[in-house]
């Protein structure tokens, strides 16, 4: 989950041109939309297999049980619910109940970017030992999260987290401080290897392989509150890798050249995540909706663009040129995905989808399927 909201760049023709009608410096901007809905047909979608036609439906489908009351969604998924798993009849559901949308970015690009991501598998122990030293920790008992929009109903889904210094609510620790100085918190595993907890916070699940042969299945609990810099972009500042070189096995290698200098890279991210433990199956993790992922069907996405929940059809390619074309549900988040026409695809769990995930960054579009009659999405302004 990398990556952070572009924003639109004016040109100087247009800078010029304001600033001749509103007088030089006090010109500003108009607010903009981050992203827009295309409206488009059936037609206009890349064809699709059946096979991942009825994948992706039924891995949407799984979702609607989060979506219940959903003002959106509730409709649609009650009728979902008695399609049978049939490409002609899924189809016939589709195109009866859903408009079609293409997303676009600011600057009316139907191109974007798509990464992948993964449930890691690392070996460790549920206690200290002289191999495995890398505490996960859960959630700390003294970092105190505010919703704010229970003062700012403008800011829903904002959240301050941080700790009381007195009276006074000051940032929790960066991970730095947390890297160096540990913190108020249960420790859920101890890990072998520092870019191990790291990539584990990146993907926001994953399982510690123990040393009796069971594994300690793990997922996203909270976060410190500070902002996710991506590590791969700190390695491209320092001229340590090309920016197209960037993923997470090239990071990794670096990692073990260059061991003194690894604290360096990983205070480089502000952002810590916790972890609490979840129960071992067969499914895959859970995401932001609360429903297992479900592997190459399941996209983690910029909820400001893409309402949780949305069915979505998804045109990229795997690192090989591979053509991956698919309805995907919209079932997780991440600190990474943000903005435009963005998307993060869920390959699964283990070394082969981690594979896969860490040299994911291809180009691709994005058309929502979104239920007829119901109003589109308000996308934030920004400057």
């Amino acid at each position: 989950m990398k990556f952070a909201l572009r924003h639109l760049a004016w040109t100087l023709p247009a800078l010029a041109l304001l600033a001749g009608c509103n007088g030089g410096e006090n010109a500003k901007p108009e607010p903009h939309a981050i992203a827009t809905y295309a409206s488009a047909t059936w037609q206009d979608l890349p064809s699709v297999s059946d096979t991942d036609l009825v994948a992706g439906f039924h891995a949407w489908r799984n979702g609607c049980e989060k979506l219940k009351r959903d003002a959106v969604w509730a409709t649609t998924c009650e009728a979902a619910a008695s399609v049978p798993d049939d490409a002609r009849q899924i189809r016939a559901f589709l195109q009866q109940n859903l408009q079609v949308y293409g997303l676009r970015s600011a600057e009316n690009n139907a191109n974007g970017l798509i990464t992948g991501y993964y449930e890691p598998v690392y070996p460790g122990s549920l206690k200290p030992t002289e191999t495995n030293h890398v505490a996960v920790y859960g959630v700390p008992d003294d970092m105190i999260v505010v919703d704010l929009a229970s003062v700012y109903p403008e800011l829903k889904g904002k959240r301050l987290r941080g700790r009381l210094d007195g009276r006074v609510l000051k940032p929790y620790d960066t991970a730095e401080v947390i890297n160096r100085e540990g913190v108020k918190a249960p420790v859920l595993a101890w890990l072998t290897d520092p870019m191990d907890l790291q990539f584990l916070q990146i993907q926001g699940s994953g399982r510690v392989q123990l040393e009796d042969g069971r594994q300690l299945r793990l997922g996203y609990a909270d976060q410190n509150g500070h902002p996710y810099r991506p590590i791969g972009r700190w390695l491209v500042e320092q001229g340590q890798l090309k920016k197209e070189d960037v993923s997470m096995g090239s990071i990794h290698a670096w990692a073990q050249a260059n061991p003194q200098r690894v604290p360096e890279l990983l205070a480089s991210n502000p952002s810590y995540v916790f972890f609490s433990t979840r129960p071992d199956s067969n499914e895959g993790p859970r995401g932001s909706l609360n429903v297992p992922l479900t592997a190459g069907y399941s996209v983690a996405i910029d909820r400001k663009v893409i309402p949780l929940g949305s069915l979505l059809w998804l045109s990229t390619t795997r690192p090989d040129g591979t053509p991956v074309v698919r309805p995907v549900g919209a079932q997780d988040t991440g600190g990474a995905i943000a903005g435009e026409v963005r998307a993060d695809l869920f390959w699964g769990t283990g070394p082969e989808a981690g594979e896969l995930a860490g040299n994911m960054k291809q180009q691709g579009q994005i058309w929502m399927l979104w239920p007829k009659g119901k109003p589109l999405p308000e996308v934030p302004k920004v400057p």
